[in-house]
């Protein structure tokens, strides 16, 4: 999995190992977590993709689940937003995750067998204002979950997605803000991100996400996606149910209020 060394990938993965699992967890980070088999990696590199994944197979011989965790986060308006910026954005959260998929689908479809999990965010269906560029990179995650599972259903691997709520982890103090503009846009910008942290810090425990996510990979079937959390299952059903016009209104109320 990627991303194993914090909040709820470390969690995910400590859950998985509690259930027998060998876990290897890829990051950037130099050190890992006990219990974990720690490879140095970067998902936005291809090349060390594919040299982790040829660690791994040449020490098991085979991959049964993936777990794509690692991204972070950047708010601010879409205007001040440097494009490069986004697409930095983009190549974690999105094409990170296609880089790992690239090189375990291989691995799977010959096995015949295999889950693949990505995070996405409830974020997704609903797009937040002044955190569009995240909301995008994780709408992308489900349309690219619902494409690939039907590709790869003939080949007994599944894929699913998981769309987690506000969780109490590092991500929050991770984010990447752009305030630039806050003055002209009369500071919306700050009482939207503001309230998102606080959305953020006074939210579930990242175990409990961790758990939900590794129930998620053992199962022996999964639908395309998974939200965590009562509340948040009914705000996804909401998105889906209430007129577009209405829902953006909605959001505009929590998040983009004058």
């Amino acid at each position: 999995m990627t991303g194993g060394t914090s909040g709820i990938g470390k969690q995910t993965a400590l859950a998985l190992l509690h259930e027998g699992y060998t876990v290897y967890e890829l990051s950037r980070r130099e050190t890992g977590v006990e219990g974990l088999r720690h490879i140095v990696a970067d998902i936005t590199k291809e090349d060390t993709v594919k040299a982790a994944i040829d660690q791994v197979m040449a020490a098991e011989g085979h991959i049964d689940v993936l777990v794509n965790n690692a991204g972070f986060g950047i708010s601010g308006a879409i205007e001040f937003t440097a494009t490069e910026d986004a697409k930095r954005l983009f190549d974690a959260n999105f094409f990170g995750m296609v880089n790992l998929n690239r090189h375990v689908i291989p691995v799977m479809r010959e096995a015949g067998s295999g889950r693949i999990v990505n995070l996405s965010s409830v974020a997704a269906p609903i797009p937040i204002p002044f955190q569009a560029y995240y909301s995008a990179t994780k709408a992308a995650v489900n349309a690219y979950t619902m494409a690939l599972a039907n590709e790869l259903r003939p080949y007994g691997v599944s894929v699913c997605a998981v769309q987690p709520g506000d969780i109490k982890t590092g991500f929050t103090a991770a984010r990447e803000k752009v305030i630039v503009g806050d003055d002209i846009y009369g500071g919306r910008i700050e009482r939207s991100v503001h309230r998102m942290e606080h959305d953020e810090q006074t939210g579930m425990d990242p175990a409990v996400a961790g758990k939900f996510i590794a129930r998620v990979a053992m199962k022996k079937t999964v639908k395309p996606l998974y939200t965590i959390g009562g509340s948040y299952q009914l705000f996804v059903i909401l998105s889906r149910i209430l007129p577009c016009r209405f829902l953006n209104w909605l959001i505009g109320l929590l998040y983009a209020r004058s």
